[in-house]
């Protein structure tokens, strides 16, 4: 598959150094990643990023839950690391695409045949600031201090041909958020009714999933047409209906408003090999609450040039995925006196 790129660069103990040293140049605060082996989230990727000064979670796709413990460990998952200096972690969660369409098939054979035999997977940790993540100053009020926030890191299926289970997994990953961000509201604000605008969600993944598919038309506006092509007109209808709980006949909603971090005449693709180009990894925020400051952009087409790169890994690029990475404003979300002080990620 990657014929262009020299073996030893392939092999995984030269790439996994630099993919954490990239990690480590960056120095986000929040770091989401997918395709982690098991055994290399707990032997490699945790260990080291704990020496500078980050806690993490993980979990495997669900087929490791059948598999003996020796294999077990080369199961990819899904990882979030935070900055404890500026995070503390209340509770994490796992959303198995696999469960939610085996509870909610209503007797639909394409959801039972076509979507639960696929075992990925979302998780998401949610963080509340510490003062430290405050860069410009503490606020007046020692209740705002504490702000939540939801990360998700998600890792959608893969394959072209099943374009309505990448679509029905972004929906029911969007349905468990809301869950989360609602139960995660009344807890922040007893006695209040739920408002999961109260809490900010950020959402990273390889969505596989190209900008004008039904997947990123679902996360960015909002809605998708019940009877959008990437449904493959199959017999969803009714079982959707319960996983997004949306009583509108003709569409599928969420009440996340959403925007991309990145534009396609910024990043033209973060998925980089010989056969395909293109962009399916994304970061989203609420777009009510916070405001990009900066983006890392993509590697000079000229050095690809130059170089003759014609696909990645490649001796110099460990992945075949460019790393995204965006500096966010966060603006207060938990009500209380403000001075207009806003904690920066």
């Amino acid at each position: 598959m990657y014929g262009y790129c020299p073996s030893w660069a392939l092999e995984w103990e030269y790439r996994k150094k630099g993919i954490l040293n990239e990690i480590r140049h960056y120095a986000a605060d929040i770091i989401s990643l997918q395709e982690v082996e098991t055994s290399q989230f707990y032997n490699f990727f945790l260990p080291e990023l704990k020496k500078d000064g980050y806690d993490g979670i993980f979990s495997p796709k669900s087929r490791a839950k059948t598999m003996a413990e020796n294999e077990r460990k080369f199961v990819d998952g899904c990882a979030i690391f935070y900055r404890t200096a500026k995070f503390s972690l209340i509770k994490e969660h796992l959303v198995e695409f696999n469960q939610l369409a085996m509870a909610n098939a209503e007797g639909s054979d394409n959801m039972l045949n076509r979507v639960m035999p696929k075992d990925n997977i979302g998780l998401a940790a949610l963080l509340k600031t510490k003062e430290a993540a405050w860069d410009n100053g503490l606020p007046p009020d020692v209740s705002q201090v504490h702000q939540p926030i939801l990360v998700c890191t998600a890792h959608i299926h893969w394959d072209p041909e099943f374009c309505d289970v990448k679509l029905i997994q972004t929906m029911m990953l969007s349905n468990e958020l809301r869950s989360i961000l609602e139960d995660a509201s009344h807890s922040f604000r007893p006695g209040h009714k739920p408002d999961t605008n109260n809490i900010q969600l950020l959402l990273c993944g390889d969505f596989n999933s190209l900008p004008d598919s039904g997947v990123i038309e679902f996360l960015t506006s909002g809605r998708v047409p019940a009877d959008h092509k990437d449904f493959k007109s199959l017999a969803y209808k009714s079982c959707l209906q319960k996983i997004s709980g949306c009583d509108k006949p003709n569409e599928f909603t969420h009440s996340f408003k959403l925007a991309s971090a990145y534009s396609e005449d910024i990043m033209p693709f973060t998925n980089y090999t010989f056969d395909f180009k293109g962009i399916i990894d994304y970061i989203f925020y609420s777009k009510q609450s916070m405001t990009p400051l900066g983006l890392l952009g993509p590697l000079a087409p000229e050095w690809l040039r130059e170089n003759k790169v014609v696909g990645c890994p490649h001796p110099h690029v460990p992945s075949d995925h460019f790393p995204l990475l965006v500096e966010l404003e966060m603006t207060s979300t938990v009500p209380a006196s403000s001075n207009g002080l806003i904690p920066r990620r």
